[in-house]
């Protein structure tokens, strides 16, 4: 009888989640239910899995509104209903076809109007939808002639009176309105809530042909669904036979190309892969991925395929990855092994300026009809949800600031902010808007809309309205084709050291990045800005502390860096017993077996698995089951319950010490999702090698790649410092020399006109177009002739020093430039046959501070070109110590003078308040040699000593030296004050401006505080 529900994947309207609404339909012993969110399917699946466990009949369909007004409720009388229906709603959606108000073209699909729209003609699979509180209205003549195409008509939104506020709530946030300002027309009806099916029944007794007709339309709707069929494109070529043959063959072409000198274990390893992959019926996915790979080549495009796809050899040998599984020892079973059902993930990376073309062949390729981005739910967020509801109640924007902004003991405590605690409690894990999948594409056999209507967020690729989880139960399993600015930079640093020095170098060829003299040393002492993966504040502090010298021990580093390795205080331990390989023992053998190389440490999601099957004796199932659960495939931590039991009761039938099997179930149980396999952290160590291979060696095109493609962790200023550490010279842009990006002339190198935000997008590209077209800018009077611009960006382009060839002071050419504009050539490029010189002026030497430049670049770059940040201070003070002399101050104070780069916060255990965290940052400076270090900021220090921004501070703490890393752990600092920005000197509140604009780099964290060295409690003694 209910055949109209809506959960909370009818956005900003239904407020049940799917579970709550099949829950309560077992409580009200509702035997058929029907599913009809507004213009969307993203929880049918899961619906109908639900339902199916509980013994309910599961009835699918949508509601189609259109701007609001309802259309009708269509219903799926099968598979093939639910396909026509999306194909309708993705019509709309991606081409723009309006949906019909009346008799959609639906052959297997029930539709139910409401009385607001009932069409001229009903066909014979259309229905009337009556409300209870409409039965009064049957009386009328044209209504009672159609009786007998009625049917019962309850919605269902909300559960009670609280979820009724909520609805009115979510429409005045879909409307961008007060909840006061809702007329009836915004919301549904009071009544649309579960009630009970015989009350329902009763109310419609003496029209017993409507209750018929809706026994008849749930009789005829059967929607079936097979879960456990893959639903991905099947083959490559026409059929399973001829795909293993073309894979075989690619194979040993391949093992050939990789393994010129013979390998009798690579053939081997081949052959039992090949023999895995057509058992499970894999071929067609890896040429899929071949093929997407094979076209990149031809295009010149750089990829790193990574993930557990680098631990198969066919991956390599076909050139998916550049990874090769016995250099490393890979273990191919943590990517394929015959207990899986589903096809392995390939992650495939490109340059984030390549990406678009890839995703345009792969649609081309495979067909628009078979091809969508993976969906995704966005979520309200905690900010979210207090900003939107204080607009639905009315509050002013400074009580939103506060609301979103600060903590609740913060606020304000009165009765609009309590409804809103109230509504934002219930508001928590609500979907918000559907969005698109970072990097998952779906491939399918069939047509994409068979299984879900389509989308088109602003990104221009069609998206499905479910999420990966859903996708994967419903056997499609994601490409990830995915985008990054580490790959941007070495294609970029490579074609300029050709471009500038006639060099050709061949970095896709990874032995010339392996085992290099001055890469180790760049490793070991941290010096990696600009490095992809290896240039966080804490990566360079990682490094440091284990003297990465090496390959190997970086893909141990880009692994216990991670979350799951450093929570579970793995990270710790492992740079101990990397330092002290004489001070520990393997406490049993299985750990000096199976994971020798990382010193008994669980580094590596394999690791895991071998953990979990040698010593724990769990089953291949139950390593497949944690494989899923780290690799983020399950949705929670429940997956690793579920083998919780196995695994104590197997450890005490093999004699395990409790104590023990409790330790190492705690670090498998923090890996899940946050670890990588041992064939990631690899790809990624390729990759970070071969960034510092070309910063080791072409340190000058590698920062300038780095800057012209977005940088990375840190603020552009910090790369345009690095290029300087680096032997370049530094040059604001100029009209003759600069490109739209920086580009290099020797050691000269050129800031881009990108980097100036006031100028347009294309005035940026036009001027070097010009001038490369016609020739160099010969003035000022020539440039306006040329370049049609305002005053207001010429003049940006005058304080900048854009003009600096001219030899013209900067207050002579913004003279000049108002007499040009005073002719009204502004804003029109101007065309002359005869090109009259403009009259030469003899205007006053006027003295210009030598500060006023670098202020004129902090306001329009964000940092200082021509000078130091350190010149710019009041004081001539700079420090005691400099960042070359910490090693030597272990446990001592020291005063230091610094500038903010970044800083991250952390939280720590409260001290005497189990459970509460405090704040504590990490902060990272520059010297004013220009040398980083970095500082550690506790609680007490803070709340003293808090930080002011970006800017200079004198700094006095204690270094701590630990594992050849130090850090100044502070007590006291204050922020420095620059001198008076002389550009204002006859305005004091003007002239501090600057100094309040500085930049830095914050990053916030919301993890658990890593444990200590005494909480880890990993013995070091065989047990």
């Amino acid at each position: 009888m209910f055949l109209n529900c809506h959960s909370y994947h009818s956005l900003r309207y239904g407020t049940i989640s799917i579970e709550d609404l099949v829950r309560k339909a077992v409580d009200l012993n509702i035997r058929t239910l029907a599913l009809t969110d507004i213009n969307t399917v993203t929880g049918i699946y899961d619906f109908y899995r639900l339902c199916e466990e509980n013994h309910i009949k599961p009835i699918v369909g949508v509601d189609v509104l259109v701007e609001n007004e309802q259309y009708y409720i269509c219903l799926a009388k099968n598979a093939k209903g639910i396909a026509e229906t999306n194909r309708l709603l993705t019509d709309h959606n991606c081409e723009g076809i309006e949906i019909p108000k009346t008799n959609p073209s639906l052959e297997n699909t029930l539709v139910i109007y409401p009385l607001e729209n009932i069409p001229e003609c009903l066909l014979e699979h259309e229905f009337i939808g009556i409300r209870e509180n409409e039965l009064n209205l049957l009386v009328r003549p044209e209504l009672k002639k159609m009786i007998d195409k009625m049917v019962i008509l309850h919605p269902v939104t909300f559960n009670g009176t609280e979820e009724y506020e909520l609805h009115k709530i979510l429409r005045a946030i879909d409307g961008n309105t007060l909840i006061s300002k809702l007329t009836e027309n915004d919301h549904c009806q009071n009544t649309e809530t579960f009630v009970d099916k015989k009350k329902l029944l009763s109310a419609y007794k003496i029209y017993p042909q409507i209750i018929e007709n809706t026994k008849y339309l749930v009789n005829s709707c059967s929607f079936d669904f097979d879960f456990s069929t893959p639903k991905n494109k099947k083959h490559f070529t026409d059929s399973r036979e001829n795909d293993f043959k073309l894979l075989k063959e690619l194979a040993y072409i391949g093992l050939e190309r990789r393994y010129p000198d013979g390998d009798a274990d690579a053939k081997a390893r081949v052959e039992k892969e090949l023999g895995v992959i057509n058992q499970l019926n894999f071929c067609g996915y890896f040429l899929i991925t071949w093929d997407i790979v094979q076209y990149s080549n031809q295009m010149g495009f750089m990829h790193v395929g990574r993930g557990s796809g680098a631990n198969s050899i066919v991956s390599y040998c076909i050139g998916i990855t550049d990874i090769c599984p016995l250099e490393l020892d890979l273990y191919f079973e943590r990517f394929l092994n015959l207990n899986r059902k589903t096809p392995p993930d390939f992650d495939l990376d490109w340059s984030w300026k390549n990406r678009d073309t890839i995703l345009e062949y792969i649609f081309d390729k495979y067909g628009k009809d078979h091809v969508a981005f993976c969906g995704t739910n966005v979520e309200f967020k905690s900010r979210s949800r207090f900003r939107e509801l204080g607009k639905v109640f009315g509050l002013p924007k400074e009580e939103l600031d506060q609301l979103s902004k600060k903590t609740r003991d913060q606020h304000d405590q009165n009765s609009i902010v309590h409804e809103i605690y109230k509504y934002e409690k219930l508001l928590i894990g609500f979907p918000n808007q559907r969005s698109m999948h970072s990097c998952g594409i779906l491939i399918s056999e069939e047509p994409i809309t068979n299984y879900s209507a389509l989308e088109f967020p602003p990104k221009e690729f069609p998206i499905v309205q479910f999420d990966m989880y859903t996708a994967e139960d419903i056997g499609l399993e994601k490409f990830d084709i995915l985008s990054q600015r580490g790959l941007g930079t070495i294609k970029d640093t490579v074609k300029l050291i050709e471009e500038k020095r006639g060099i050709t170098v061949d970095i896709e060829d990874t032995r010339i990045s392996k085992n290099e003299a001055k890469c180790n040393e760049f490793l070991s002492i941290g010096k990696t800005i600009g490095c992809f993966y290896i240039e966080s504040p804490a990566m360079r502090g990682l490094l440091r502390r284990l003297k990465c010298e090496n390959y190997k021990v970086l893909v141990a580093a880009s692994s216990i860096i991670r979350p799951g390795v450093a929570q579970s205080g793995m990270m710790r331990e492992y740079i101990f017993r990397h330092n002290h390989p004489d001070q520990f023992e393997y406490f049993h053998e299985v750990f000096e077996k199976e994971l020798g190389e990382t010193y008994g440490i669980m580094v590596y999601q394999e690791d895991v698995i071998k953990i979990a099957l040698h010593f724990g004796g769990l089953s291949a199932a139950d390593g497949d089951v944690l494989r899923r659960a780290m690799s983020g495939k399950g949705r929670s931590l429940s997956a690793l319950q579920k083998v919780k039991d196995h695994f104590f009761e197997s450890c005490k039938e093999l004699g395990h010490p409790e104590q023990l099997s409790q330790e190492v179930y705690r670090q498998i149980e923090s890996f899940a999702g946050y670890s990588f396999c041992k064939a990631h952290s690899a790809s990624y160590a390729v990759e970070s090698y071969q960034s510092l291979y070309l910063k080791a060696y072409y340190p000058i095109e590698f920062m300038v790649s780095a800057i012209n493609n977005g940088g990375g962790f840190y603020r552009m200023e910090v790369y345009v410092h690095e290029a300087k550490m680096s032997g370049a010279t530094i040059h604001n842009p100029c009209v003759n020399l600069s490109e739209f990006q920086t580009t290099v002339y020797g050691t000269d190198v050129y800031l881009g006109l990108m980097h100036i935000e006031k100028l347009e997008a294309t005035t940026k590209q036009f001027i070097p177009e010009e001038r490369k077209n016609n020739g160099d800018y010969r003035s000022l009077e020539d440039f306006v002739k040329r370049v049609s611009i305002g005053i207001e960006t010429l003049q940006t382009l005058i304080f900048i020093g854009a003009f600096r060839f001219t030899g013209k002071q900067k207050h002579e050419l913004l003279i000049e430039a108002r007499f040009l504009f005073s002719k009204g050539q502004h804003k029109t490029k101007i065309i002359s046959l005869f090109d009259e010189p403009q009259k030469d002026y003899q205007l006053p030497l006027i003295h210009r501070d030598k500060f006023e430049d670098a202020f004129d670049e902090i306001e329009i770059l964000g940092f200082t070109v021509s000078n130091s940040i350190f010149d710019l201070l009041k004081t001539k003070y700079r420090g005691h110590i400099l960042v070359k002399d910490l090693l030597k101050y272990h446990k001592r104070q020291v005063k230091m003078l610094a500038y903010l780069i970044s800083r991250k916060h952390v939280p720590i255990k409260k001290k005497n308040h189990p459970g509460k965290k405090d704040d504590m940052y990490f902060g990272t400076w520059i010297d004013a040699e220009g040398q980083y270090f970095d500082t550690a900021h506790f609680p007490d220090s803070l709340k003293q000593f808090p930080f002011k921004e970006g800017g200079i501070y004198l700094l006095l703490g204690t270094v701590e030296v630990d594992y050849h890393f130090p850090t100044v752990t502070i007590t006291k600092m204050a922020k420095m004050p620059l001198i008076p920005d002389p550009r204002y000197s006859m305005d004091q509140e003007k002239s501090l401006e600057i100094e309040r604009s500085l930049r830095e780099d914050v990053s916030m964290t919301s993890r658990k505080p890593y444990p200590q060295q005494h909480e880890i409690g990993l013995p070091r003694q065989r047990m």
